[in-house]
């Protein structure tokens, strides 16, 4: 399997998941510093305090990703640290510590993918009303500006949101995710002003001469139980229903009015009936569609479900009346999550033919497993499993005409994977949190020779 010429390769981390240093250089509170300290809310009690240190050991995480051949490297800015409270001026401790990340990758000749929001909104918006206060996305908007303007001389690529379906229904909708809201109303309109915040960031920055804007999401195909291990498999009319219903409440509801100046009708309807639909203003769908370069797609396992009827609609998933999850006849992760490679394939090219005037960049996949360090080394055999399998249906993906630039594993570093804490492992590289001790598993020595090769 041989990739493109210019195929970009990386990795990719999150803020809140690794910088720790909550309280240095004037940094202000985000939502999920509240969320973590509040009992109950994620396991073993653990917060990003500290996580992978990163904010004071980003020199040699650095050299690591030269060690690893890493052509690219997406990480995400705190906004609390750029705007302790929201919006007024820039911290220039916060925006400091970003150049120096910067000018470290660019010497290590590592290109900056930078994303504005991984879900660390300051905690003084969310008290304002968070996501679901329409005034959130003109802040973020300025806050996008902010950052720009200091790093736009050095950076290309730019991500405004990631994984807006989270922010939105896992923070606001089933309250999993910090700011633990239950809400369905609030749900669907956080993901709208979501995607106002998006489309005025957008705007904004390619008025300041940015290159190359990404809108990050979490996307998966959504099958039937038996359309997992068979794609030939054909659905009831009932099933069938229920499969493009959930496809347009999880991919179409952000992609369609990005791409395409539009929502799905299920969209619409699931608004209605949850709170209606006042919050979508007149010129906000022409505002949301501001020209954008790429998509980032972060995937991890299949959506899979088929009708069920009188069901009532899942708290992450306002809409989804009548519809049962279900569960895939497949191998799982630590996270419990199915592992069905060839739903990355089957992605890839269905949204290529979707989507087609932008290109795709796979900007997460990755797995967590029970990794043990022995003798110095993390003999992760699983994760590279799977790396293997995901990436050779990247591959076979390219050769089926999906317009793929990139990939991104996920992640760089073990880190505080949100609710879950510490106690899951996504890195390729394992840190041992008591003495931020970095080692190089298995997986990540396999990745740096599958990117000095150029194939699997």
């Amino acid at each position: 399997m041989i990739f493109p010429e210019n195929f970009v390769w990386g990795a990719a981390t999150a803020s809140y998941q690794i910088e720790g240093a909550v309280k240095e250089d004037g940094r202000g509170q985000s939502i999920w510093d509240t969320f973590s300290h509040t009992p109950g809310k994620v396991a073993d009690g653990d917060t990003g305090d500290v996580a992978c240190d990163h904010y004071h050991r980003y020199q040699d995480d650095v050299g690591l990703m030269r060690e690893l051949r890493l052509a690219a490297y997406r990480f995400s800015v705190a906004w609390p640290r750029i705007q302790p409270d929201g919006s007024g001026p820039a911290n220039p401790a916060g925006l400091a510590f970003y150049d120096r990340l910067v000018d470290e990758l660019l010497e290590a000749g590592i290109a900056p993918y930078v994303t504005l929001y991984h879900w660390d909104l300051p905690q003084a918006l969310e008290e304002r009303g968070g996501w679901v206060d329409r005034d959130t996305a003109y802040r973020f908007a300025d806050y996008a500006a902010l950052v720009h303007e200091r790093l736009g001389d050095r950076v290309r690529d730019w991500a405004t949101l990631n994984e807006p379906w989270v922010a939105a229904f896992l923070g606001y909708g089933n309250g999993v995710h910090a700011p633990g809201r239950k809400n369905p109303a609030h749900a669907m309109r956080s993901a709208h002003h979501l995607l106002l915040g998006h489309g005025l960031a957008a705007s904004r920055l390619r008025e300041l001469g940015a290159q190359s804007i990404m809108l990050v999401v979490n996307s998966a195909p959504v099958l039937t139980p038996a359309q997992v291990n068979d794609p030939q498999a054909v659905a009831s009319e009932a099933d069938a229903a229920a499969v493009d219903r959930i496809h347009a409440l999880l991919t179409r509801q952000f992609l369609d009015p990005a791409l395409y100046g539009r929502y799905p009708e299920e969209v619409l309807a699931a608004a209605a009936r949850n709170g209606g639909t006042g919050h979508i203003q007149d010129g906000d769908l022409k505002i949301i569609n501001a020209p954008i370069d790429l998509v980032g797609i972060n995937y991890y396992n299949p959506c899979v479900v088929q009708a069920g009827p009188g069901r009532p609609a899942d708290a992450a998933w306002p809409g989804s009346e009548d519809v049962e999850f279900a569960a895939a006849d497949a191998p799982t992760t630590a996270m419990g999550w199915p592992i069905v490679p060839d739903g990355l394939s089957r992605l890839l090219v269905r949204l290529s033919q979707d989507y087609p005037q932008v290109g795709l960049m796979v900007t997460e996949n990755g797995a967590a497993f029970d990794d043990v360090v022995e003798d110095g080394r993390v003999h992760d055999a699983d994760r590279v499993s799977f790396l293997q399998g995901h990436l050779r249906e990247v591959g076979r993906a390219i050769e089926q005409g999906a317009d793929l630039r990139g990939y991104l594993v996920w992640s760089l570093l073990d880190n505080f994977e949100w609710a879950e804490g510490y106690r899951r492992r996504f890195g390729i590289v394992h840190v041992d949190y008591a003495t931020q001790t970095r080692v190089l598993k298995d997986s990540a020595l396999w990745y740096r020779d599958v990117i000095a090769a150029n194939h699997l």
